[in-house]
């Protein structure tokens, strides 16, 4: 019989990471999941046993990954992915779903992404410290929010320490100066009408040379990471407020509403008043409805 542990974090008071849902599972013979497509990075670490994962790829390849004990893969947003557990050695994992600005960014310093989405540690000690971490995320649900996290970014360290695919990277001192100026900006001034233009200015920096950099580091362009973060504080404000909208998309930096709501349906896959809607029926619901939920 399948033995699982499954909680969802209540995420939206963070935007650059933040927590979706864990848990951890011993699986029985042939146990699968999908197809499937992931809103949020997605990750699993194989803590015993064997199964495999198969991705269908942006341009409609299927690529098929087998994985045992002290490996772990990666579940990118809008891919179809299904994973099965083997008939005669069923896997036992531990996951989280995760999202954020600088999702994308983190994980490519552990060298993981679409293309290359499996875990594979430089020593196996260096895996327990990824097993670990998630294991107390998992085990502890009715831990506080700011201990989750504290244990949440534990665990992306050791993923990116213990990583046999992680980035060497050079000079970033001065590279990670510019963009947490950069960052900086768009956070105390995402309400008002900036440009990127404005942004790389204020890093003392040419237009070209600053987006290029800021892509290098973050995985994203600066106007991506700047849409990204507004629809999250958009997002804010329409769970924690009564306000229209309008008056929210004019709040986060969109004094056009229908523009405001073109940027939210590319973001989420929904007009704003409709997600707004569904997302008051699941809260009501009190978020329940089986493992690994979508969200």
């Amino acid at each position: 019989m399948s033995q699982y542990m499954f909680s969802v974090f209540p995420y939206e008071n963070f935007v650059d990471l933040f927590l979706v849902q864990y848990g951890w599972e011993q699986c029985e013979p042939l146990h699968a999941y999908g197809p499937h497509v992931r809103n949020n990075y997605l990750f699993h670490y194989v803590i015993s046993g064997r199964g495999w994962v198969e991705i269908r790829q942006q341009d409609g390849s299927m690529v098929t990954h087998h994985l045992s004990g002290g490996q772990g893969f990666l579940i990118c947003p809008d891919l179809v992915t299904t994973y099965c557990a083997d008939e005669h050695d069923p896997w036992c994992y531990t996951w989280v779903e995760f999202g954020g600005v600088q999702a994308q960014y983190r994980l490519g310093l552990a060298g993981l992404n679409e293309k290359h989405p499996l875990f594979q540690p430089i020593q196996p000690d260096m895996a327990l410290k990824v097993r670990d971490e998630l294991m107390f995320i998992a085990n502890h649900p009715q831990a506080s929010s700011l201990n989750l996290m504290a244990h949440f970014y534990l665990f992306l360290d050791a993923l990116i320490d213990g990583s046999a695919s992680k980035q060497r990277v050079r000079g970033q001192s001065q590279r990670s100066f510019y963009i947490r100026e950069a960052i900086h900006f768009i956070e105390q001034y995402y309400k008002n009408d900036i440009t990127i233009d404005q942004v790389a200015s204020f890093c003392g920096l040419n237009r070209t040379y600053f987006s290029r950099l800021f892509k290098e580091v973050m995985g994203q362009t600066p106007q991506d990471y700047l849409a990204h973060y507004r629809i999250s504080k958009a997002v804010e404000l329409m769970r924690n407020t009564n306000l229209s909208i309008g008056e929210i998309a004019a709040m986060v930096g969109y004094p056009n509403q229908l523009y405001f709501s073109k940027v939210f349906r590319k973001i989420h896959g929904l007009p704003p008043r409709t997600w707004r809607q569904e997302d008051q029926l699941v809260t009501e619901r009190g978020e329940g409805g089986g493992k690994e939920r979508n969200v």
